[in-house]
């Protein structure tokens, strides 16, 4: 009996339990970040990255000590101005890792006693204007098999509001010319898609597209590398990043460009031909608040400078 209770404890002891918690994350980049944050808790408190010792060695610790030891790492981020956001999604990796261990009876107690910093969002929602938008369409040489596949990414981007990694993730099946739809997976959705009707000359420029493509089959990416290196390979977001960037600069646009702000260009221009409907440019983003697109709107209408306005005007 002796012996089994030693290899249990050693099973445990030698058990990986950062990827166990991050097992049911979908996202490959939300993985990256809690195993850099949780890397990060245990250099700062033993010198060494995260190891399934090093984490057994910390759940083992009284609770007392857990917190203190939790605290100093907070005062330690503080200390290294590290902004308050941070702060808290660093804080709320380790917070995340005990739950998990708890959970799983290899510990007894958690840390929310640690509270995070407390911050007002702020969330840039500039963009590129409805005429400069026009001029990134027109970069495209829609001759050729790359100025096709730029025009209709772009039309896409713009008319769906889409993120990156959603429009990594369209495949050839997802496009229904006949029904001018594309389903989309979007973020934080499971495996649910969710169709979203295009324009006919949208969906023109993705038939164009498509067009120049050989052997398509339903799971084959529609947006595909048209490089020697890569061709025929499914657009990465790092690759669309890229490609908005390029687009965006051959366009004569200063800013730097990102797919995210081009979603940022669709929203507030659909809130500005809406005058104003939230909750119809909700159906546009999908967002999950309407809280959100409520930041969009009064970035849009800038209310402060009306409230500042009709001060000057008392004095």
């Amino acid at each position: 009996m002796l012996v089994e209770v030693r290899n249990e404890e050693k099973s445990l002891f030698q058990r990986d339990l950062i990827a166990d918690l991050l097992a049911d994350k979908r996202s490959e980049n939300t993985k990256r970040a809690y195993e850099k944050d949780l890397n990060d808790f245990f250099m700062v408190i033993t010198g060494s990255g995260a190891t399934p010792q090093l984490i057994n060695q910390f759940l083992n610790l009284p609770r007392f000590d857990a917190v203190k030891v939790g605290l100093q790492y907070k005062a330690n981020m503080m200390e290294r101005g590290l902004t308050e956001a941070t702060i808290n999604r660093r804080l709320a990796a380790v917070r995340s890792l005990v739950k998990y261990a708890k959970m799983i009876g290899l510990c007894e107690w958690d840390l929310s006693d640690i509270q995070g910093e407390k911050i007002k969002s702020y969330r840039d929602t500039s963009g590129v204007t409805v005429p400069q938008m026009a001029s990134m369409l027109h970069v495209p040489n829609r001759e050729t098999p790359k100025g096709k596949r730029d025009y209709a990414m772009l039309r896409v981007f713009w008319e769906l509001a889409l993120r990156r990694g959603e429009v990594a993730k369209i495949n050839i099946e997802d496009f229904d010319p006949e029904t001018c739809t594309i389903k989309i997976l979007g973020k934080g959705k499971g495996t649910q898609k969710e169709s979203m009707t295009i324009t006919e000359k949208t969906r023109d420029a993705v038939l164009e597209w498509m067009d120049t493509r050989n052997d398509l089959k339903p799971l084959d990416a529609l947006f595909v590398a048209v490089d020697r290196a890569y061709g025929g390979n499914r657009l990465t977001g790092e690759g669309i990043a890229k490609f908005v960037k390029a687009m965006a600069k051959e366009a004569g646009i200063s800013k730097k460009m990102s797919p995210h702000r081009l979603r940022h260009s669709s929203i507030t221009a659909a809130l500005e031909a809406t005058n104003g409907n939230v909750a119809m440019v909700q159906k546009l983003s999908r967002h999950a608040k309407i809280e959100t697109v409520m930041v969009y709107e009064d970035r849009r209408v800038n209310q402060q400078k009306q409230v500042t306005d009709l001060l000057a005007g008392l004095a």
